[in-house]
């Protein structure tokens, strides 16, 4: 009986592919960044303390001299002070919010080309969901095209993933699979059960990692106004 011939890979299957080779990638991000992220973090937090310190003094003086909620304000925007420790914390954040995704994109290159290129045509990643890169005409892709394929992947991106969304609808070809003229072909159309699992455990770790963040802040927000107060 012959095999069956591959066909476009779809949407949740590429996505699976990508989760598992960021997961590759994540410890050698995580060795590159630890040092400056760590920085960033200790200024980070020192500077949101000073600032909440510094709102808490500049509330209690105008409180005392009975300024209005708008004199308060353009106090605030003048206070040398204050705008140092905005300026130090802003920075700080910079680093934390750009500093990973400039060393994935860094990283990715070098682990895509390298892959994708090789006899494998696939990232392993992709490799272990039965996937392969080619050229539209089916043939292994050039050092060229790679890359132009490679670039074109962060238009997907900065397109708010909409490049990435095209793939769940036919033809199955992304953003940047039509640029660089490649597309994704699967071994077979569905997702192995493990693969199932993987997702929807992504799933629970992102609604856990949301709620996090989101009582980070609540007790962040509270511990600020707490040492406002607390200085009146």
């Amino acid at each position: 009986m012959p095999l069956p011939e591959p066909a476009p890979a779809r949407f949740w299957m590429r996505y699976a592919a990508w989760s598992l080779d960021a997961v590759c990638l994540l410890p050698w991000i995580a060795l590159l960044g630890a040092a400056p992220l760590q920085r960033a973090m200790s200024e980070a937090l020192a500077s949101f303390r000073q600032l909440s310190a510094s709102m808490g003094q500049l509330m209690e003086s105008a409180l005392a001299q009975g300024q209005t909620p708008l004199a308060m304000a353009l106090a605030s925007l003048s206070d040398p002070h204050l705008l140092a420790d905005i300026d130090r914390f802003e920075s700080a954040l910079f680093t934390l919010l750009l500093l990973p995704p400039a060393l994935y994109a860094l990283l990715a290159c070098v682990y895509s080309l390298g892959f994708e290129r090789s006899h494998w045509q696939a990232t392993p990643g992709k490799r272990v969901l039965g996937l392969q890169v080619v050229r539209v005409d089916g043939g292994a892709m050039t050092l060229g095209t790679a890359m132009q394929r490679f670039l074109a992947a962060g238009l997907s991106w900065i397109s708010l993933n909409l490049g990435h969304a095209l793939a769940a609808f036919a033809p199955y070809l992304a953003l940047h699979d039509r640029l660089s003229r490649t597309r994704v072909l699967a071994d077979s159309p569905g997702l192995p059960a493990w693969a199932k699992a993987w997702l929807w455990a992504q799933l629970a770790a992102g609604l856990f990692a949301c709620l996090w963040l989101f009582s980070w802040m609540q007790s962040a927000m509270q511990a600020a106004l707490d040492s406002a107060l607390g200085g009146m």
